[in-house]
């Protein structure tokens, strides 16, 4: 990418939005974590911090990538970030015991309109990607993307925790709520001249044209698919409060350093293919980096020194950052431009939502099984995930990303 593109005003100010509203909603999401634990002390109720995302989540993100290709890209991603604003009040005001009957459902309830906002904030983001930049560009970006996202993550956690440990729950929800502002402040500089919108069609005959080319796609397929399921059952974030409280015996400041560590080696890795893209045998390295992702999951349940468990963590970020660029650069240069949002929305619900069912999933299993178990099962798993993934779909194990261009 020539110099000049890193300092898009357009790109740089849509990279702002991305980051801070990722880590106003981590900062969250980590918070809330510890919040629920004290209250409950089970791994089950972590689990069901997914399950109150994701089912909004699922109820609206079909519909959110429809309204964003037909009305606006930009607009729907300031309500967004609004919402998550007022979602930071709620838990201000749960924190503070302003609200003092049934806090927890309080809690689940701000937990599910962050889920509402997500739909919208991934479509928005992919539509005007393509639109501040030119299509050359796409590849190089898509790391570069990835590694806002993933600073994201490293630093919502971190200084999450971090907050928590010094100046308590309400000042981390609060400073969670202040970045959601920046974001929106971020999005409404933005200026890019948007296409018109697209012709009115009946809003699910639209949606099913945007399913019918992600189902019959199988490069397309292929990619969400292998990334849902090995997120599924690969991820042991949901359960890093319940490792810190039961087996490496640390404060909020450890569950922040162990949940920024895959976001580490994401960011090294997001930085490293911005310079150096993958080009040849791009199915390939997806595969090998999702399997090497499974490794580290197991690793990671097996090693009982906070800071062995915590190196495997960041390994396994470095293998989920190819994952992370390869999948974002296939679907850019795969999808036609009047389609972004709906595929946006569809990828979400394979990706992101499968972090909440992940979530879910894991508390689900470290219930029956145990907590260390539970996460051995889920990296053997991710390795079926691959092993079957590259038997069904012959066409993403011999992609080469020229064939996209």
């Amino acid at each position: 990418m020539h110099l000049s593109a890193y300092f898009n005003p357009a790109f740089v100010k849509l990279l702002s939005f991305r980051l801070l509203i990722v880590l106003a909603y981590q900062m969250m999401a980590i918070v809330v974590g510890w919040h629920i634990y004290e209250l409950t002390h089970d791994a089950l109720a972590l689990g069901l911090i997914g399950l109150a995302e994701v089912i909004p989540y699922f109820c609206c993100a079909l519909f959110a990538g429809y309204a964003v290709d037909h009305y606006s890209r930009r607009w729907f991603g300031l309500g967004a970030s609004l919402l998550v604003a007022v979602n930071g009040l709620m838990l201000v005001a749960v924190a503070e015991n302003w609200i003092v009957n049934q806090p927890l459902v309080w809690i689940y309830a701000a937990i599910g309109l962050t889920g509402i906002a997500r739909a919208f904030i991934g479509p928005s983001y992919s539509a005007l990607f393509a639109l501040v930049l030119p299509r050359e560009h796409y590849a190089r970006a898509a790391g570069i993307g990835s590694s806002a996202f993933q600073f994201g993550l490293v630093a919502g956690p971190a200084i999450g925790g971090l907050i928590v440990a010094w100046a308590g729950k309400t000042a981390a929800y609060q400073t969670a709520t202040g970045l959601c502002v920046l974001a929106t402040l971020a999005l409404l500089s933005l200026r890019v001249a948007e296409p018109p919108p697209a012709e009115s069609a009946p809003i699910f005959t639209s949606i099913g044209e945007g399913l019918r080319f992600v189902f019959g796609n199988q490069i397309v397929l292929g990619a969400q698919s292998l990334d849902m399921f090995a997120v599924l059952f690969g991820g042991a974030v949901a359960m890093l409060p319940a490792f810190i409280h039961e087996i490496y015996h640390y404060g909020p400041e450890g569950l922040g350093i162990l949940r920024a560590a895959p976001a580490v080696g994401a960011v090294m890795m997001g930085l490293f293919l911005a310079r150096f893209p993958i080009d040849r045998h791009a199915g390939r390295w997806l595969l090998a980096a999702v399997a090497g992702f499974g490794v580290c999951m197991i690793g990671f349940a097996l090693a009982h020194s906070f800071w062995l468990g915590g190196a495997f963590l960041l390994f396994s970020g470095l293998f989920d950052g190819v994952s992370v660029v390869m999948r974002t650069t296939i679907l850019q240069l795969a999808t036609p431009d009047a389609m972004r949002g709906r595929v946006s929305a569809i990828n979400g619900i394979f990706i992101g939502s499968s972090n909440e069912l992940g979530a879910f999933e894991s508390g689900v299993a470290a219930r029956l099984l145990g907590l260390v178990p539970s996460v051995v099962f889920g990296g053997a798993m991710t390795l079926l995930v691959v092993a079957g993934t590259a038997k069904l779909a012959p066409q993403l194990r011999q992609l080469q990303l020229r064939q996209l261009h």
